[in-house]
């Protein structure tokens, strides 16, 4: 879907030194289907893309993405009913009070030993799904899947080490519309 790039420009504005402008937690273990379900929609993808940059409000969420209010706040509700963002700071604009969303944390995570079936599939489904839009644009994509029989010990290094590039991919990151967007799943 398209954005409203002078908008995308506002949201992400990279005049401001914090990145995002809003204290939030590292991760998020997701453990419900409410979770699951909020970030396995597209549009509520986005949004927790543009709020993990700079905290928004409905109205400039809306433009940024050329959608309705109504729509993007129907989708802030389900965001922030399933634990995903929060109002981080709050404006009064004459009789009204204006919030500004944020997401809880950088990351989420799949709890180490989730049985969520329901869960893995949605997250797996919308890794396919975008690996095949970015395949289908001649975008560069890659994809590993490797296998090995590991001690318990030797598999909590790796997945320490996977956080850790994690927190790197993410904190390489620059703001704005003038940027690329890539995603980063991994798991063992």
């Amino acid at each position: 879907m398209p954005y409203n790039t002078a908008m995308t420009d506002h949201i992400t504005n990279t005049d401001h030194p914090a990145f995002p402008d809003y204290e939030l937690d590292d991760f998020i273990e997701l453990t419900t289907p409410e979770q699951f379900k909020a970030i396995g929609d597209p549009t509520r993808q986005r949004i927790l893309g543009l709020v993990g940059e700079r905290a928004a409000t409905t109205s400039q969420l809306a433009e940024a993405m050329i959608q309705p209010k109504g729509t993007v706040n129907h989708h802030l509700k389900v965001l922030e009913v399933a634990g995903l963002i929060k109002v981080v700071r709050t404006r009064q604009v004459r009789a009204m009070t204006e919030k500004y969303y944020g997401k809880v944390a950088r990351y989420a995570q799949l709890v180490a030993g989730s049985d969520d079936l329901y869960g893995n599939r949605m997250i797996l489904q919308e890794v396919i799904s975008e690996l095949a839009d970015e395949q289908g644009k001649g975008e560069d994509t890659t994809m590993v899947i490797s296998h090995a029989r590991l001690s318990p010990e030797l598999a909590a290094e790796f997945i320490q080490r996977l956080q850790d590039l994690s927190n790197e991919f993410y904190n390489r990151s620059q703001p704005g519309a003038g940027y690329a967007e890539y995603g980063l799943i991994a798991g063992i």
